[in-house]
């Protein structure tokens, strides 16, 4: 199993089943907040539509092309993140993540984006990981930001939200610019 402890209080574990009910009741309690910039929200409407997820999530694991896990905040289930694919003839790796509202602000999802990048590198091997963000979301382009990924520009109606289409940038770091951050 894969469990990465970050610091006192923040760890990744690899998603499993019997983590279904909390990443159920984290998602509906969280709904109208996620619904904002994620497109699966109204199609996870009952803890049966997670499992499929973790089961889809764990088939990725074994197959070798992705990895998602559960943000473990002093013990709590406080969101998702990983690698939403990861494409071994690019030696590239795709970061994707999402936090409960009420865990924001507390430089949670920054220290993970963190963690994975360097677990890409150093363990992997991999040579570039990207991170994706609608334009309007402020808090999420904030991460890769932060941690000086390149801004490498912009895909047009890159996603649709429920009623219209939203823009995404792509944020990049190569190995070799992370080991010299």
């Amino acid at each position: 199993m894969f469990i990465h402890k970050i610091n006192e209080d923040l760890s990744l574990k690899l998603i499993e089943l019997r983590d279904s009910e909390s990443v159920f009741e984290l998602t509906d309690g969280s709904r109208e907040h996620l619904r904002t910039w994620l497109p699966w929200l109204d199609f996870t409407t009952k803890i049966e539509d997670t499992t499929e997820f973790i089961k889809g999530s764990l088939k990725g694991f074994a197959e070798n092309r992705s990895l998602n896990t559960v943000i473990l905040f002093k013990g709590e289930t406080v969101g998702i993140a990983g690698f939403n694919e990861i494409n071994w003839s690019n030696k590239t790796a795709y970061i994707g993540y999402w936090l409960g509202e009420g865990f924001q602000g507390h430089g949670i999802m920054t220290a993970v984006a963190k963690t994975l990048t360097d677990y890409a590198f150093d363990e992997l091997g991999l040579n570039k990981v990207e991170i994706r963000a609608a334009v309007g979301n402020k808090k999420s382009r904030a991460i890769p930001e932060r941690l000086n990924f390149v801004n490498e520009g912009c895909i047009r109606q890159a996603e649709w939200l429920y009623d219209h289409y939203v823009d995404h940038v792509i944020y990049g770091m190569l190995a070799e610019e992370w080991k010299g951050n």
